[in-house]
């Protein structure tokens, strides 16, 4: 069966359904395809159930990476969206766009066009923004951006022990100062989620949407991408797109899609038995991700471990459909701070997100919210050294990606890590927070020093689910570039990447916002380049 559009675009999520909602609005026929569900499910919407929908195979494809040696061969999980909103239906919804500087290093490195004053205005586009409009920020966009509704007054004090070691107090983190301390947005309208479907409240006409449907490969006639197979429901169909196909799948399945396709390294190709369109080394390369551990203190104070439960418990839920406030709006922090451990840093390379609750981890391996007050500190790195990769385990569309990376695989980001460590101790050390702090949870007092707190990352770094960079945007001469400024993939015709694959650099902070915003830069560039 056959069915022709003008663009195929694959991958319904963060950066796709932007994409193909701004390309069909432009007059284009659009297919958006989407392997993961369309259905509603109120477990998405909810901000407090978001627990409950990461690892769990309707919501997540819950892909498994290989041993991890510099974590003691873990073999951690990799979550990726499975629904209709990708990993905006699914991740802790804290809206944070990286630093300027992130955005002009891009540029720096090939990706022209890219740089901060070039992408402000689709980030201000994207957004509706609680705070309301300035240089900065945005309002009317189909993103809702709002304040936590989840307060807790050990909140405010963690702010200001913040700013009592000695780091600014910045009054928007996603504005003119995206360094020092403030209280975390989230994607949320109302006190419930706001995903990327926000984009079909005024649905056109001309973008047709398919769920559920897997793409087994890009099609090519000669080296111009013509569409893609997929199957649905059991059965084979081609789709053939008259303008061009966009690859929207992920920074773990994009890459996985053009090597089934023939564009990726040509020996690896070969290995697997798939003819050479394109021998492009870098696909699936540069593999990025933020590592992070956590800091956990008991704390004489209230937070959300005690609004989880009981009488409190009951409390939270009737605020919630009262008012859409309290413990079940929460997202996965409530403030954070954007630090530098070194001074000759061009931005901070350290995130503090403090959360006014705090999980233990049960034997089979879940997490449990503790039985008493407690507050956690995630420290993450945020430009991490370490590279890793994405390859294919067979010629078999569904055979899930090989993710090879080391969270801890350079020894300067361990030991900006263990800095990070020391800066997150060091605020609960200060007047606003010592009278409340109890004792050290973890990593607790074995680990008291710099070498302990080394030991300690090796046993409890976590990826924080942002993997970037694996069909790198550059220069189209750079050997290792996939895609050029113009999102266009190199060496083939009609085929392009707008998700996060195409980061050269994994930028500050939290990467659904970034991603988003490439979705509506992405469909100004593919416009331009089809007129």
């Amino acid at each position: 069966m056959t069915r022709e559009t003008d663009i195929i675009v694959v991958g319904g999520g963060s950066a796709g359904l932007p994409l193909a909602v701004r390309l069909a609005e432009a007059g284009k026929r659009v297919t958006l395809i989407e392997a993961g569900s369309g259905k509603f499910d109120l477990r998405s919407k909810v901000p407090a159930l978001m627990s409950g929908i990461v690892h769990t195979p309707n919501f997540d494809w819950m892909y498994k990476a290989e041993p991890d040696p510099s974590v003691g061969g873990r073999p951690d999980v990799w979550p990726a969206g499975k629904r209709l909103g990708g990993g905006s239906a699914i991740n802790g919804m804290m809206f944070i766009r990286g630093a300027a500087w992130d955005y002009d290093h891009w540029a720096e490195l090939g990706a022209k066009g890219w740089d901060y004053e070039s992408v402000l205005p689709f980030f201000k586009r994207l957004e509706d923004n609680e705070r309301g409009k300035d240089p900065w920020r945005g309002t009317g966009g189909p993103i809702a951006v709002s304040e936590v509704r989840s307060r807790y007054t050990v909140t405010d004090s963690w702010i200001a022990a913040v700013e009592e070691a000695g780091y600014p107090r910045s009054s928007d983190l996603n504005g003119e100062q995206s360094e020092g301390v403030d209280y975390i947005q989230l994607s949320q309208r109302g006190g419930l989620r706001s995903p990327t479907t926000g984009y079909l409240k005024n649905r056109p006409k001309t973008l047709d949407i398919r769920t559920e449907a897997q793409v087994l490969r890009v099609n090519f006639t000669g080296k111009r991408a013509t569409g893609v197979t997929i199957r649905c429901m059991g059965a084979e169909q081609v789709l053939e797109a008259r303008e061009g196909v966009v690859l929207s799948a992920g920074a773990l399945n994009t890459p996985r899609l053009l090597m089934l396709s023939g564009v990726g390294p040509g020996a690896h190709l070969k290995e697997h038995g798939i003819d050479v369109i394109a021998d492009r080394a870098g696909v699936g390369q540069n593999l990025q991700e933020h590592p992070a551990v956590h800091l956990v203190n008991e704390v004489a104070a209230h937070t959300l471990n005690n609004d989880a439960r009981g009488v409190g418990g009951a409390k939270s839920v009737l605020g919630f459909l009262a008012k859409r406030s309290g413990a079940l709006t929460t997202g996965i922090g409530h403030a954070q701070a954007f630090v530098k451990t070194r001074e000759e840093l061009p931005a901070p390379n350290i995130q503090l997100a403090f959360s006014a609750f705090a999980f233990d981890i049960t034997p089979d391996g879940n997490l449990a919210l503790r039985e008493g007050s407690a507050v956690t500190t995630l420290v993450g790195l945020m430009r991490p050294a370490s590279r890793g990769a994405i390859t294919l385990a067979a010629n078999d569309a569904e055979a899930p990606p090989v993710i090879t990376h080391q969270l801890l695989g350079n020894d300067d980001d361990r030991a900006q890590l263990v800095e990070g460590l020391e800066v997150a101790r060091k605020v609960m050390d200060q007047a606003a927070m010592a009278g409340l702090v109890t004792s050290e949870v973890r990593p607790g007092p074995d680990f008291a020093d710099a070498a302990g707190l080394s030991r300690y990352l090796g046993l409890a770094t976590i990826p924080m689910y942002h993997p970037v960079g694996t069909a790198k945007m550059g220069a189209v001469d750079d050997p290792q570039a996939v895609v050029g400024p113009d999102c266009a993939v190199i060496g083939v015709e009609g085929l392009f990447v707008a998700d996060a694959s195409i980061m050269p650099t994994i930028p500050q902070g939290n990467t659904n916002a970034t991603s988003i915003m490439i979705g509506e830069r992405a469909s100004d560039l593919i416009l331009r380049a089809l007129a």
